[in-house]
């Protein structure tokens, strides 16, 4: 999942698990017989609950766990694909505990979670009699979606999918016109696979498409030239191969009217857009999402070291106050463990959230715009100001439509405001311990919505 250059213009960026770097520049239940069917939420309700969450958890697990290199190892390193489908048999995850993974979401602080029902490399976490290529099918003979999305709705979470139309098992995806019914195979496939997902496990959440987009067929090549380049910035695919993303709609709302979808499916019409490895400008009018591996790579690539406790909270506080949601991945070992110090560094990212976790949740962001200090969050009459630079102990703030009626610091530091036309001035005390992040909160004399957003000079 690697697309950190392809841009979709609307400050979001649209990505692929673990692309290599060579490509990173191209890119409620069914309603009973006889019942009506029950109709899709408008979208600002079906949103209403993710813009509220803020925080949630990717995994990235599959069978490329096994060699532990990141989930792009089959085609980073060419494994030929009876090869590498020889690993389904060794795929026996004895320490796999859907439970303990849902527990370890909440402690740390996260509303929702994400898991790769299906990654590029074809192998299905899932039931899927029409595949072989299963952990249903093949050694672990378990099926871990249900058993993920039973324990994240226990846990009182909101349950996601990760699902990747695109299947490199397939050769008509890289050459879609001249495999063209090998192409049509995998889109049943496709199609066949969403249905089994949302019929099958209940209510699912959030259903988060990776390289369905019909111009990531081929790579982004154009197969119509003797050349096979690139195909040049704002040049589509113009074949003759469809995934018929109306149907897929279709099935996806008749299926589950409340789920909301973001924006890597074809043709299909997303709730919100995904960033990957970028938190962008600031955006309060598309719904968006920046999604961050912890520990430097989706899937397992050994037990690294996760990022430090200061850089997580201000990514989180960075994402938060551009308006955006923050997904952030690990990648279990291929015995279902999760690394220690990964498990350790979310606890200790939901301890803060325990204690500061009203300047995240439920918030909007601004309207003090990011900057150099770092960013500002919004909930009714409250700012909350997150200084993230701590060699900032003097911060001058633009003057604001409103009256400051107190101040405080979450975090402990004393601080001292005066306000003039000219604007808010702060002065923290600091005192050395706070490494992470000053959090400053502005009580106003009205709501903090209605003050549009201002930029914040130096």
């Amino acid at each position: 999942m690697d697309r950190r250059n392809f841009c979709l213009g609307l400050g979001a960026f649209s990505g692929g698990m673990m692309m290599p770097s060579s490509l990173r520049a191209a890119r409620t239940m069914p309603a009973a017989a006889g019942m009506p069917k029950p109709m899709p939420q408008p979208h600002s309700e079906r949103l209403a609950w993710w813009t509220e969450a803020r925080f949630g958890l990717f995994i990235h697990w599959g069978v490329y766990a096994i060699p532990g290199r990141g989930e792009w190892v089959q085609f980073n390193e060419q494994i030929p694909v009876e090869e590498y489908a020889r690993l389904a048999e060794e795929f026996r995850p004895a320490e796999f505990d859907a439970a303990a993974w849902a527990a370890l979401a909440k402690d740390a602080g996260m509303k929702y979670t994400v898991l790769t029902a299906r990654h590029h490399d074809g192998f299905a976490l899932f039931d899927d009699p029409g595949n072989p290529f299963t952990s249903v099918s093949t050694a672990a003979r378990r099926d871990f979606v249900a058993e993920y999305t039973k324990a994240i709705r226990q846990a009182g979470l909101h349950a996601g999918l990760y699902y990747s139309p695109l299947d490199w098992r397939f050769p008509g995806f890289f050459f879609p016109d001249l495999y063209k019914e090998n192409a049509v195979k995998m889109r049943e496939q496709y199609h066949r696979q969403i249905e089994r997902l949302l019929t099958n496990y209940g209510q699912i959440d959030v259903l988060w498409f990776d390289g369905g987009e019909t111009d990531w067929l081929s790579f982004g090549h154009d197969m119509h030239t003797a050349e096979f380049a690139k195909r040049k910035p704002g040049e589509h695919y113009r074949g003759q191969f469809s995934w018929q993303g109306e149907k897929a709609y279709e099935t996806i709302r008749r299926l589950q009217p409340q789920i909301i979808v973001n924006n890597r499916g074809a043709d299909v019409p997303p709730d919100y857009f995904s960033r990957e490895w970028i938190t962008g400008d600031f955006d309060n009018q598309t719904p968006w999402e920046a999604c961050y591996p912890l520990a430097g790579s989706w899937g397992y690539a050994g037990d690294t070291e996760p990022m430090s406790l200061r850089e997580a909270i201000q990514l989180l506080a960075n994402v938060a106050g551009r308006d955006g949601n923050l997904l952030f991945n690990i990648g279990p070992r291929a015995d279902g463990s999760i690394v220690s110090s990964h498990a350790a560094r979310l606890r200790e990212i939901g301890q803060w959230l325990t204690k500061y976790g009203e300047s995240i949740y439920g918030t909007r962001g601004g309207p003090f715009l990011p900057g150099v200090y770092g960013a500002s969050t919004h909930r009714v009459e409250n700012i909350y100001v997150h200084i993230l630079n701590k060699e900032i102990s003097r911060l001058k703030l633009p003057p604001i439509p409103a009256q400051v009626s107190s101040v405080a610091s979450l975090t402990g530091e004393a601080v001292h405001i005066r306000q003039t036309v000219a604007g808010i001035d702060l002065e923290l005390e600091r005192s050395g311990a706070n490494e992470t992040s000053v959090v400053v909160v502005l009580k106003l004399d009205r709501d903090a919505g209605q003050i549009l957003p201002v930029p914040v000079e130096g």
